[in-house]
């Protein structure tokens, strides 16, 4: 897992499960309590997160409302749309761009 970037926008790469959570948590955090306004964070490059990496970027939405920002979330891989949306998580995240059509429920 690697994330680039500064506190209001970050580019958040490779694996984002058990192993990362701690560290990516950290960053996150620093990140949102550094920063004013939107904090972009660009999934574009991650391949892969479990329910502790969902945990994590949940977290750090509770954690941007308190302080006054909004996390969004910006190059959602489509399978993590699904996720996110099996989980009905994408009615609380800010995504930027909305969720691709393939990912949403059929009626």
């Amino acid at each position: 897992m690697f994330i680039r970037g500064d506190h209001a926008e970050l580019v958040v790469g490779g694996r984002l499960d058990v192993r990362s959570a701690a560290d990516a948590r950290t960053v996150l955090h620093s990140a949102v309590d550094d920063g004013a306004g939107d904090l972009v964070l660009d999934l574009s490059e991650l391949h892969s997160w479990d329910a502790t990496g969902l945990g994590v970027i949940m977290g750090v939405h509770r954690r941007a409302g308190r302080a006054g920002r909004r996390l969004v979330l910006r190059g959602v891989p489509p399978q993590m749309q699904r996720l996110l949306v099996a989980t009905r998580l994408h009615r609380i995240l800010a995504i930027e761009g909305g969720l691709a059509a393939e990912s949403l429920p059929r009626v």
